[in-house]
């Protein structure tokens, strides 16, 4: 499996504050583990000669286990590990609570905690888990009130009330598992660990977890990457966050706040996102049970023509594929059907279906060459037995290579079908929109399977310049630069219209005179954000303005903020927006996933449509594409109404280029190019304003 193996598979377990007294989670533990584990229990307490009909030790050390359950209070754990560590017991589980999750000086223990750890090279879950599961070996090295049943399922929570809840629920719909952790303060293994040592596990089939924050998000998503091209994994992710207060430095920063990180992050992992714990559930028995649909239409076939409006609803909700069933099929359901029931889809083939009839209806649709998928509604009839029905489809899955929903629309009649369904490997469900959500999990990481990552493209660049730029904010009273630091573009290929910046009337007329026709001016200041709120920004100025234009920016500049830097004035070659499309082109640099690039439709009204996108960097040549894909206003991009499309290719090669900067640049925590502005014959950056780390330099 992984190095993680022994501590799914010990051989011999000891509980490390093993006691008989009622309702004591050492006793609870201790119950858990002789119920069903097929290795060795053995207690350890100094107070007690024997427990549980079996001999007492009075340190790990001498126990000879290779995986020790600690559950003795805080301040004496310590001493548990490092006895353990010493006596070259390799995996551990801190079931004890009072570490960082209670601060002052559980914050210092945990601290403490890893040192041990990492010094005896520990595989430590916890402190203050739940325990861990593992169905293959009957281990149940937790304090819960019930074991969970075997199944391909491996979950992680970091809730171990929410692990409780879902054996006690999963129980009763026989959701089966493979493996289970609490991961509790995940001070030592996290969720990167378990997705990476289930992803090679031939025993997990889909990997499931509840979290509320990734403690590395740049680990993750490598390694989330690699196990998703072959096991899916799918989260609930909770616990929303606020944008730090850096955010409002920049309209990317507004933006990228921490939800948003996360869906790019996951996404870019591969990971399925869902929102509830029974979305959650619902994906993982459909992805550990059914195959992958080998083609885009999806059928519904249903003995209620109501329920079946629901699935053609849901299917249209979920931007599934209603498949148009061809001539062949039609004919071949006619011939099996009422003249009363439909041979279009959804097939209704009415309420005195018996079950021969589903059956061969469901036959018919399946070889049809555009399904991929399908959906069975049954509602109870009088002639119609679900037990019947459930036999029928568990024969037709044995030999169909299309996965199959089955909504079996009743109650206690429906439970002993559901079961027989469930144990071949089809989940059932009560809402026809629950199984074609369901469906659309197959479909997703079938997207998922079928996407080729590649290196991201590395550009010949001047570097040198680039961190010639950057350095100007060491020493200087903030850390922003604006459009004094264009040249940084320059640096990486991403082009700017010509410009220069002056400090006087006569110098901003040479340079106007030397770029020729008419000129942008714009004041620069590093401390005024926001240039065209202020009256910073004159368009169109011609020769003879100049000057006077000169003098009215410098002083509405400190007539708006008496203190603020005045660098000068750019002078800029005016751009012809009337062919192009203002674009935004950022990065925000998250606390958990690194740098996101941030690509959407700007201009000043950017933080009203929102019409963005993110990646994590670095972005590769077809992430930079299906960016332009992802947001709304592609087809303005495109050539709807009949304008001219931009340049496609000069877009996604600047996303790659901006992309290569910031991964070349940890010390830029914060970057706008707004408007970038994109026309027929490329592209063009206006503006640009970031934020830097100069002890990052």
């Amino acid at each position: 499996m992984s190095e993680l193996s022994g501590l799914f598979a010990p051989e011999r377990v000891a509980v490390v504050g093993a006691t008989d007294r009622k309702g004591s989670v050492g006793r609870a533990v201790m119950e858990n583990l002789v119920a069903d584990f097929e290795g060795s229990v053995v207690p350890v307490n100094p107070t007690d000669d024997r427990l549980f009909d079996r001999p007492c030790y009075d340190d790990v050390a001498e126990t000879g286990a290779d995986l020790a359950v600690v559950v003795v209070p805080a301040a004496a754990a310590l001493d548990v590990i490092e006895s353990a560590g010493e006596a070259g017991i390799e995996n551990v589980v801190v079931i004890t609570a009072g570490f960082g999750e209670s601060g002052g000086e559980g914050t210092a223990r945990e601290e403490a905690l890893v040192d041990l750890a990492n010094r005896y090279g520990l595989n430590l879950v916890g402190p203050n888990s739940l325990g861990i599961i593992s169905t293959p070996s009957g281990l149940n090295a937790t304090f819960g009130p019930r074991n969970a049943e075997s199944g391909s399922i491996s979950f992680m929570s970091q809730s171990g009330a929410f692990v409780t809840a879902v054996l006690d629920w999963a129980a009763d719909r026989d959701i089966g598992f493979n493996d289970i952790v609490s991961l509790g303060n995940k001070a030592v293994l996290d969720e990167t660990d378990f997705v990476e040592a289930w992803g090679a596990d031939p025993g997990t089939d889909v990997v499931l977890g509840y979290l509320e924050s990734i403690e590395d998000g740049e680990a993750f998503v490598r390694t989330a990457r690699d196990v998703t091209a072959e096991t899916p994994v799918v989260v609930v992710k909770s616990g929303r966050t606020e944008a730090g207060a850096h955010a409002a430095a920049s309209h990317t920063g507004a933006i990228a706040g921490s939800e948003a990180a996360y869906e790019a992050g996951l996404d870019g992992a591969g990971v399925l996102r869902v929102e509830s714990a029974e979305e959650l559930f619902d994906f993982g028995a459909m992805l550990a049970g059914q195959p992958l649909p080998n083609a885009d239409g999806v059928a519904v076939v249903t003995n209620a023509g109501g329920p079946g409006v629901m699935a053609t609803d849901a299917i249209g909700d979920a931007d599934l594929n209603l498949a148009s069933l061809g001539g062949e099929t039609r004919a071949a359901l006619a011939d099996v059907l009422p003249q009363s029931a439909s041979a279009h889809n959804p097939v209704d083939i009415i309420g005195d279906a018996p079950v021969e009839r589903f059956e061969r209806a469901l036959e018919v649709v399946l070889d049809d060459p555009a399904i991929g998928a399908a959906v069975v509604i049954a509602c109870p009839t009088a002639t119609l037995s679900f037990e019947s029905l459930a036999e029928r489809l568990t024969a037709l899955g044995e030999t169909r290579e299309q996965p199959v929903a089955v909504c079996l629309m009743g109650g206690s009649s429906a439970e002993e079908a559901a079961e027989t369904l469930a144990a071949a490997g089809m989940p059932t469900y009560f809402d026809p929109a629950r199984g074609v959500r369901s469906l659309e999990a197959l479909y997703d990481y079938r997207a998922v399977r079928r996407r080729e990552y590649e290196e991201p493209t590395t550009f010949d660049v001047d570097r040198d310049r680039a961190r010639e730029i950057l350095e100007r904010v060491e020493g200087a009273r903030d850390n922003r630069l604006g459009i004094e630091a264009m040249g940084l573009l320059d640096a990486y290929g991403i082009p700017t219209p010509e410009s220069d910046i002056v400090d006087s009337p006569v110098e901003a007329q040479r340079v106007a005179e030397s770029i020729g026709g008419d000129v942008v001016m714009k004041i620069v200041s590093p401390d005024i954000l926001h240039k065209t709120d202020v009256g910073g920004v004159e368009v169109g100025v011609t020769d003879a303005d100049v000057a006077d234009i000169y003098e009215t920016l410098i002083t509405r500049a400190r007539n708006y903020q008496p203190d603020a830097r005045i660098l000068g004035v750019q002078i800029q070659e005016m751009v012809d927006f009337d062919d192009g499309v203002e674009t935004i082109l950022g990065l925000n640099r998250d606390p958990q996933f690194g740098p996101l690039v941030l690509f959407g439709l700007g201009g000043v009204f950017v933080e009203v449509f929102e019409d963005t996108t993110l990646r994590v960097a670095p972005v590769s040549k077809s992430e930079a594409a299906s960016m332009i894909d992802d947001i709304d206003a592609a087809p303005l991009l495109r050539g709807a109404r009949g304008r001219t499309p931009v340049d496609e290719d000069a877009v996604v090669e600047t996303i790659q280029r901006l992309s290569q900067l910031v991964t070349d640049f940890p010390a830029i925590v914060e970057l706008d190019i707004n408007p970038l502005v994109a026309t027929p014959d490329g592209v063009v950056a206006i503006d640009i304003r970031l934020t830097v780390d100069p002890e990052r330099l």
